[in-house]
């Protein structure tokens, strides 16, 4: 008999529910992967939530096992951690991480889809956060960082908060986290980095990374810049349009605003390192206990549907959330 999954539908602006669907039939580089946990994307399935998803950016933010399209119905998500109970005989039995939404049980291509098994000093749980993290060493990859710099990470998300993990470890480096929110300073001390509120950054920075996704964080970032600096944004605003400040110092100080977005390998690493290389190597920066912090809750899948619109609320208290299976 075919194989029945329960998933999670984001049905239209602020609604979801959970629907039963029938599994296909298993093809040989098909991995069978029950569900032990997913991760909520906060910044972007609050967007997905909202109905945000720009219309020309619908097509390229499709996940790999997305159903539906934008803006709704679609059945979205890429934090998928489960064990692989039939396929491949090299993942049979093997706890593994792959892009799928949230799903009790799934079917993921090997041949068109990485999935990778998770290293044995990282609990399945905190592997929720490996697609965060594979997006903070592609940011920091295109940032050309390097020892002792002076460097400001502003918005203390968790995708801020592994950029921040990142470059404290570089040698030399003088990191600076900068939020809002207090509570934040936590993290700072955690991972051995500076905190400081918006209006007293640090000045003269050699790069700064922006993962706040607000017109205000960019203005910081951008003032606490050096002359030749290097801004790198995190932030995906859907289809907002933020103010982008260009008038103070951009100009004089010839400032370099980039991108960075993880659907490609940064430039500097593209000749070599592929899309399961990069994987593989963000699950092993998971291997450091203090990262369980940036997971601030845990919710049923069963209850997701009335969980969300309190997690996905602009502002919300906590960080990644946990959905256990």
């Amino acid at each position: 008999m075919a194989a029945t999954a329960r998933a999670l539908w984001y049905v239209s602006r602020r609604k979801v529910d959970l629907r039963d669907t029938t599994l296909d039939e298993r093809g040989p580089a098909d991995a069978e992967i029950r569900m032990l946990y997913s991760g909520v994307s906060r910044g972007t399935e609050r967007l997905v939530f909202n109905g945000l998803v720009a219309a020309p950016e619908r097509e390229r933010m499709r996940c790999p096992l997305q159903e539906g399209e934008f803006p709704f119905p679609v059945k979205y998500g890429y934090c998928a951690v489960g064990e692989v109970e039939a396929g491949p005989e090299h993942l049979v039995g093997r706890t593994v991480f792959t892009l799928a939404p949230h799903q009790t049980r799934f079917l993921a291509p090997t041949d068109r889809l990485s999935v990778v098994p998770v290293p044995a000093n990282v609990p399945a749980r905190r592997a929720i956060l490996a697609a965060n993290m594979e997006t903070a060493l592609n940011a920091v990859w295109d940032s050309g960082v390097g020892p002792g710099d002076r460097i400001v990470v502003v918005g203390g998300g968790v995708l801020g908060l592994l950029v921040t993990f990142i470059v404290a470890q570089i040698p030399g480096a003088e990191v600076t986290l900068v939020d809002l929110e207090p509570s934040r300073r936590d993290f700072a001390k955690l991972f051995g980095v500076k905190f400081q509120k918006p209006l007293d950054g640090p000045a003269d920075c050699d790069v700064a990374f922006h993962a706040s996704a607000t017109g205000a964080g960019l203005a910081c970032a951008l003032a606490c810049c050096g002359d030749e600096a290097t801004v790198v944004e995190l932030s995906w605003f859907g289809d907002q349009d933020p103010a982008v400040p260009l008038g103070a110092g951009f100009h004089s100080k010839r400032l370099k605003l980039i991108s960075s977005q993880v659907g490609m390998v940064a430039t500097s690493r593209r000749p070599r390192w592929s899309y399961p290389r990069r994987l593989e190597k963000a699950l092993g920066l998971l291997a450091d206990d203090r990262l369980d912090q940036l997971i601030t809750g845990d919710v049923a899948f069963e209850d997701l549907p009335a969980a969300l619109p309190r997690i996905l609320e602009p502002g919300a208290h906590g960080l990644m959330t946990a959905v256990t299976y």
